[in-house]
């Protein structure tokens, strides 16, 4: 079970590397960004697909999306300087307790 969680790791690192990339693609006009952006979100997928051989796919991609949300929103604040605001903030506790939830009450996730 634990392998499942160091894949599911990888692919959300994976993930957040391309989607920062992508946001530097300029719609697919610079070669590098856009080299990154689609090697990323291929091993992010390939990555992702290896918890779903036993862990439920909507545990999986709601842990996948969940992560990967505050993330990038974390990068966007950070590296690219857009702003939060209130609801942005009380959108994103609200995605972390249910992650929290799933990862501590539920008990689809053992198979």
């Amino acid at each position: 079970m634990l392998l499942n969680y160091v894949y599911l790791v990888v692919a959300i690192l994976f993930e957040v590397v391309a989607t920062t990339a992508l946001k530097q693609t300029e719609g697919f006009t610079r070669l590098a960004p856009s080299l990154v952006s689609v090697a990323g979100y291929a091993l992010a997928f390939y990555f992702l697909s290896l918890p779903l051989r036993t862990m439920p796919v909507g545990v999986v991609y709601a842990l996948w999306c969940g992560a990967g949300i505050i993330f990038i929103t974390v990068i966007g604040w950070v590296w690219f300087r857009q702003a939060l605001d209130l609801p942005a903030l009380a959108g994103m506790a609200l995605i972390m307790a249910g992650v929290a939830v799933i990862n501590l009450f539920s008990k689809t996730i053992v198979h």
